[in-house]
């Protein structure tokens, strides 16, 4: 039971502090949608998600305002599309994006993910007809996310899938650059992808999920920030002085408090929609926003630059005691869980970048203690694709060895180098553009083809 301080804290940080859900995804089967025909089959997914999803945002808004607890984002998920359009031409999937968006604008929901494969192991012809499609699925839709499973600690790195991968993230820029190379924003990489995150760009329904199941994403850095910030300040004449236990205690203990709002919306909202509740992901999500940043929390903590000494000790600690105090406040915990360091969208991570204090290399550090990866990094639009590919692959091989979800959502801004920023808006944020080192030097590994096999402590049979 929570005690009364604890109520009113909580009631103190949706307030004052950015506390929000950021977003409740409602993940949909559409497995028995596939129809013989690409018309019959659109036709079903948009009657699938009208019926399952047709008062799902009226139902949010109702207990975000019943609960007083901002819920950011209203989003869907769906089974990944290539189980979907099975034997599907790239034309095909495009219709099916079209046919999603349009489905996604008739619900009212903000972005709908699943526009996806699976392919650790092998690439199918659907599969590569789906990779395909995506430069001009990704430009004619507006809500519509994609992504991809290239690895895994069981399966290994499929790098004829990773080879295909840098060359058509560039063109997915390319194909947007009207909107600053935009699409690429919505397409994301993946190792372990899980099959319950509410986040996007990421976010799919898995194959192993039943039908219709209401995931919470919560959030809360600033709410962390302002909390540490208290802490110090009530402790600073204190003889004994404050440890980094007692740091991590109280983070711990917030996130406790977050996590309980997430659970308290996201059943209430399933209980009235009468479908499953799922997880909560209990991952620390930053915005643009100023005040809302895991940036600033590593600043909090004691370095004074974002990618100098330190700045991976205090992630890892920061994310351990996410995950502790989270686990405990609710029933059932999944997704990615942990602290996002998406450049983009923190106002102080981007900073850094054009600070020259958080260069790639030190970033692709820090995600080996913290949820996802390379996150929402813009880099100059003349990286050629292998030496994307190549990025994204030694952060599959991060997340394979480490048995980790890790991802990589990079954007070669079309026209654009160092020194130069670009903007999305929204949540998607606005940064400069990262420095990409000995570029053009990857090309023989990419070329090799074939899969990178799993490391030995993947078999525990």
């Amino acid at each position: 039971m929570l005690r009364s301080d604890q109520i009113l804290a909580t009631v103190e940080m949706i307030q004052k502090e950015n506390l929000d859900v950021r977003t409740v995804t409602m993940g949909i089967n559409l497995l028995d949608c596939r129809a013989s025909s690409i018309g019959q089959t659109c036709r079903n997914i948009e009657d699938r998600i009208s019926e399952r999803a047709g008062k799902f945002v009226e139902t949010c808004n109702f207990v975000s305002r019943k609960l007083g607890i901002p819920v950011v984002n209203k989003r869907i998920s769906i089974t990944p599309i290539s189980f979907v359009g099975a034997g599907f031409t790239r034309d095909d999937f495009v219709a099916l994006a079209i046919s999603l968006d349009r489905a996604a604008a008739g619900v009212g929901v903000d972005i709908l993910g699943g526009f996806s494969a699976q392919v650790e192991k092998g690439l199918t012809m659907t599969d590569r007809e789906y990779i395909h499609s995506l430069p001009e699925a990704l430009r004619v839709s507006e809500t519509v996310c994609a992504s991809i499973n290239i690895a895994s600690s069981q399966k290994g790195i499929n790098m004829d899938a990773l080879a295909m991968l840098g060359p058509t993230i560039k063109e997915i820029a390319e194909r947007t650059a009207d909107q600053g190379g935009f699409g690429a924003a919505k397409f994301v990489v993946f190792c372990n992808q899980p099959g319950d995150n509410p986040f996007m760009a990421g976010a799919i329904h898995g194959v192993e999920e039943a039908d219709t199941v209401l995931n919470v994403g919560v959030s809360g850095p600033g709410v962390i920030a302002r909390s540490l910030e208290k802490l110090i300040s009530a402790r600073e004449a204190d003889e004994n002085g404050l440890k980094l236990d007692e740091i991590a205690e109280e983070i711990k203990q917030t996130t406790f408090r977050v996590t309980r709002c997430g659970e308290l919306v996201g059943r209430q909202v399933s209980d009235i929609l009468g479908v499953s509740f799922g997880v909560v992901d209990l991952s620390l999500a930053p915005t643009p926003k100023v005040g809302d940043s895991v940036g600033e929390i590593l600043h909090i903590l004691g370095v004074d630059a974002i990618g100098a000494p330190g700045s991976t000790a205090i992630l890892a600690m920061l994310n351990d005691a996410v995950k502790k105090g989270g686990i405990f406040a609710s029933k059932t915990v999944g997704g990615l869980s942990g602290a996002f360091i998406p450049v983009m969208e923190d106002a102080v991570l981007a900073e850094a970048v054009g600070k020259g204090d958080l260069c790639l290399e030190k970033l692709e550090a820090m995600t080996c203690v913290c949820s996802v990866g390379i996150d929402m990094v813009a880099i100059p639009g003349s990286v050629d694709g292998d030496t994307i590919s190549a990025i994204i692959a030694d952060e599959m091989a991060l997340g394979m060895v480490n048995n980790k979800t890790t991802a990589v959502r990079i954007i070669p801004v079309p026209g654009k180098e160092v020194g130069e920023s670009v903007s999305f808006g929204g949540l998607f944020g606005a940064s400069p553009i990262m420095a990409v080192r000995n570029v053009g030097k990857s090309s023989r590994f990419i070329g090799w083809g074939g899969r990178i096999p799993a490391p030995v402590h993947s078999f525990k049979n």
